[in-house]
């Protein structure tokens, strides 16, 4: 097993040129034992062992350390999943996608058997932050770490994805419905970690589109689609929202109302109506809760234009 190594980080008491009256903000983490395993097994087992201190996985790091630099996060123990070879791996199981939970989020932008069996989370990996972060960042770090605005939550959610999560006890699969349990809450527990994400493969034409003040920024309301067409008439219609709730929402309403339709305006105009009654996002400094839920009316008719057309093509 690795070895621990306490990393003390705690700013010098005194500096030259500084008065005794000046204060000094945290900007590093305190005092933490860092290990960096090259197992499951051993990740899980140091997890486990370590529960009761707080200890928490690291991935791709760009959203947990800023939370540590800003001592907003303070675990005693940080697990670095960096070098386990065995979670950065895609493949294909029948119908079935599988990516490791560190596979980075450049790389499952770009790859080809994410760009075939899941070309919506293709599409969503472009709006997550910048390619610096996304060289970092990795695809289950981000849904583990459940940001109700990210991309990815609501892309998993739309995809009807599973989610692998592995423990002392073996492993078990959390379906994307029941995975996210609140803002930066999920199903994960005590000792576990996410492994894999599994996303059956599905026809149709897909949408991801999102409204962000500049592009990079968290969103103030995504919009994942995929729409099938069965001759012209709507067969199957899954439609994820971000931004809009304290975690990703299913728009099944919207489902409901656009399936066994000729897709015209009107039923368009009645999924998205259908959708936004249903909504009750939260207002900050960003936008009003009217300002959201006008955004999400947009954003949804954009998502679902976009993804029925792109179904048609693929009659």
């Amino acid at each position: 097993m690795s070895g621990l190594v306490t990393i003390d980080t705690a700013p010098a008491a005194a500096r030259p040129g500084r008065g005794a009256d000046d204060k000094e903000v945290a900007v590093k983490p305190p005092p933490f034992q860092y290990a960096a395993p090259t197992s499951v097994a051993e990740a899980v087992e140091l997890l486990g062992a370590h529960a009761d201190d707080d200890a928490r996985a690291l991935a791709g790091g760009q959203s947990l350390v800023p939370l540590m630099n800003f001592r907003l996060a303070q675990p005693a123990y940080l697990i670095d999943l960096r070098r386990i070879e065995e979670l950065t791996r895609i493949r294909t199981e029948g119908d079935t996608l599988v990516i490791g939970a560190m596979v980075r989020q450049s790389h499952a932008e770009h790859a080809p058997e994410i760009a075939v069996g899941a070309p919506l989370l293709a599409e969503a990996l472009g709006y997550v932050a910048h390619p610096p972060i996304r060289n970092s960042g990795t695809v289950g770090g981000s849904i583990a770490h459940a940001d109700p605005a990210a991309e990815l939550p609501a892309v998993v959610l739309a995809l009807d994805a599973e989610l692998v999560l592995a423990g002392l006890g073996g492993t078990r699969t959390v379906a994307a419905a029941d995975f996210f349990t609140g803002p930066f809450s999920t199903a994960i527990g005590s000792g576990e970690i996410l492994t894999e994400v599994r996303i059956p493969r599905r026809a149709g034409g897909h949408a991801f589109v999102e409204f962000a003040r500049t592009h990079g920024n968290f969103a103030l309301v995504g919009v994942a689609a995929v729409v099938e067409l069965d001759g012209g008439t709507v067969a199957r219609a899954s439609i994820a929202l971000s931004g809009v709730a304290p975690v990703p929402v299913r728009a099944t309403a919207a489902e409901e109302a656009l399936t066994g339709t000729v897709p015209d305006d009107a039923s368009i105009r009645a999924a998205v109506d259908a959708a936004v009654a249903g909504l009750s996002p939260a207002g900050d400094v960003h936008g009003g809760r009217e300002t959201r839920t006008d955004i999400a009316r947009s954003y949804l008719r954009r998502g679902i234009e976009l993804a029925l057309s792109r179904a048609g093509d693929r009659r």
